[in-house]
């Protein structure tokens, strides 16, 4: 393993921060990520999680916020229904400076936090 990282993001703080700028949801979330997110029951809980996937990677890549564009990385729902992380752009740049070739992601929330975790290898 080469980085392993965790976020938590808290739901309403979240949904809060969206009501307040709109425009957030399109500088940091792709496309295909707000089309699933408005199939789920509460989008704001799916985005959160999203959210918190690109902060653990940050972490697995040993970098801060900045480093990488939020749209470098994003996570897509294999034909099982596991998500799959997607890094692209300076995030990718960065992971095969480090040697990453495989990228394992974990997502999970309850009605209160959002939780991911991104594993390097």
């Amino acid at each position: 393993m080469i980085g392993l990282g965790v976020d938590a993001v808290d739901i309403e703080r979240f949904r809060e921060v969206l009501s307040r700028t709109p425009s957030l949801k399109t500088r940091v979330f792709t496309s295909a990520e707000l089309e699933l997110a408005d199939t789920r029951k509460d989008a704001t809980a799916s985005l959160a999680a999203r959210f918190a996937v690109r902060e653990a990677t940050m972490k697995a890549l040993g970098v801060g916020l900045g480093a990488f564009d939020f749209h470098d990385v994003s996570v897509r729902k294999t034909p099982t229904g596991a998500p799959e992380l997607i890094v692209s752009g300076r995030a990718q740049e960065l992971a095969e400076q480090l040697g990453i070739t495989q990228w394992r992601v974990s997502l999970s929330h309850t009605h209160i936090v959002a939780v991911a975790v991104v594993a390097a290898s």
